[in-house]
């Protein structure tokens, strides 16, 4: 008796373990709660992100991390945009992070506190919504490890993804025109102009390669500021908005500027700051001073030249950092771009400096040389703000990119042909550009001589 009781209360036992265990393994299996992670190789907010992913991971045995890298995988980018329809959000950047209906764009701090709440919400109170259960077709997560076939890998350079080209390209122009700045350009003629007074060649290259790189060095930490900024909060849409507006504005003030030059509001150096500008920069080049104090008077004069010059050459500088920021390039591919845009950036002031250096000799930039610059740069920044406007995703592609800055160099030379050459022909001149002002008296002379 006592051997069937124990035999019957073993097997009573057993069965009740094994039931128990079936709950419990229900109860994980209802609570199994996917986390979709989209992130970009070389992504530095991706980056910080994934070891906390992965420490939440370890710590709640229940969750998964489903990742899916969108950079370099086409694949992938259509799953992200799967996502966004189905949950009604627009990927503007990575990483992109999901947890049952909740989405987070980027990466911050106060992030990881709201995730990891949302993983205790949905481990205590499932809702039972998982975004990717209700996407048709969702590839393996090994997807996500595989290389475009646009990508292709370069000695030294590692791999080079054929379609982010764009953003080179975008470099290269934005700090040519940016470069074409007529306040940088006039400092750097009447600077030259002095010091060839002197008649020293050697003076000429202290000054002048002094200047160059002190205001470079100065320039590139504004724009790094400027990216720092936008970085952390350029993913938001409304950044890009005010991005593009500030694009546009500035667009507009440097075409009126063209037509009615240093009228009402107006990007260029005040006629109030030349006069201690001219004193400053005589008192550079012309006081007999020793080689390092030569060097160091000239980087104090272009530390203060160039934050007056802000204000002239603020807009580009926005606009390409938001265009970095928003694609959240890796820091050695940050600094690269950087310095790209430098390079490319000082070409047009390394050639009047050169050209001073070997003739002796320095042309003055005049307001007629400022007034076309103000129009070349103001049409491309007004086409800027205009794409990143409506359709920023254009200036990500090779393609897109190139047609955006054509039609703004079309529009430029047409503007140009119509207001220099065409309406002049009947009488009709618009602004206050004095070769106008001259071309329309001798007009008037003329005409009222005929009508005698």
């Amino acid at each position: 008796m006592n051997k069937k009781f124990l035999l019957i209360s073993l097997l009573s036992f057993f069965l009740l373990l094994f039931s128990a265990s079936a709950v419990y393994a229900q109860a994980d299996e209802a609570v199994a709660v996917n986390v979709y992670f989209f992130w970009g190789d070389g992504c530095p907010h991706c980056a910080e992100e994934e070891p906390f992913l992965q420490s939440l991971e370890e710590k709640y045995p229940s969750i998964t991390i489903v990742d899916y890298e969108v950079w370099y995988n086409e694949e992938n980018q259509k799953i992200l945009a799967e996502f966004g329809r189905v949950m009604n959000f627009e990927p503007t950047g990575v990483p992109v992070t999901i947890i049952a209906d909740k989405v987070w764009i980027g990466f911050r701090e106060e992030y990881k506190a709201d995730m990891e709440n949302a993983i205790l919400s949905e481990l205590q109170n499932p809702s039972g919504f998982d975004a990717g259960l209700q996407i048709s077709s969702t590839p393996e997560q090994s997807a996500g490890n595989q290389t475009s076939s646009k990508t292709i890998t370069l000695p030294i350079f590692g791999k080079v993804d054929l379609e982010k080209q764009s953003l080179i390209i975008s470099t290269a122009i934005i700090g040519f025109v940016d470069g074409f700045n007529p306040c940088s350009l006039w400092v750097l003629s009447v600077l030259l102009a002095l010091t060839i007074q002197s008649g020293s060649r050697k003076k000429i290259m202290i000054v002048g390669l002094t200047y160059l790189l002190v205001t470079a060095i100065v320039y590139g930490l504004f724009i790094t500021g400027v990216f720092t900024l936008l970085s952390y909060i350029g993913y938001l849409k409304w950044i890009q908005i005010i991005v593009a507006v500030i694009a546009i504005v500035f667009g507009l003030i440097n075409l009126k500027d063209y037509f009615w030059y240093k009228k009402g509001l107006s990007f260029t150096i005040s006629d109030k700051h030349k006069p201690n500008l001219y004193k400053n920069m005589r008192s550079t080049v012309v006081n007999p001073r020793t080689i390092m104090g030569l060097i160091g008077s000239s980087a104090a004069l272009a530390v203060g030249v160039s934050f007056i010059e802000f204000s002239c050459t603020a807009g580009f500088p926005v606009i390409w950092s938001n265009l970095i920021a928003t694609n959240q390039v890796s820091v050695v591919s940050y600094l690269l771009l950087l310095g790209l845009y430098m390079l490319i950036y000082l070409l047009d002031e390394l050639a009047v400096f050169g050209v001073a250096v070997m003739t002796m000799q320095a042309s003055r930039v005049e307001e007629k040389h400022g007034r076309v610059l103000k129009l070349i740069s103001g049409t491309i920044m007004l086409a800027l703000g205009v794409v990143m406007a409506i359709k920023p995703a254009w200036m990500n592609e090779l393609g897109t990119s190139l047609v955006v800055f054509l039609v703004a160099i079309a529009i430029t030379v047409l503007v140009y042909l119509i207001h220099q050459k065409i309406l002049p022909k009947f009488g009709i001149y618009i602004g206050n550009d004095s070769a106008h002002q001259k071309k329309k008296k001798k007009y008037r002379r003329r005409r009222s001589q005929d009508e005698e």
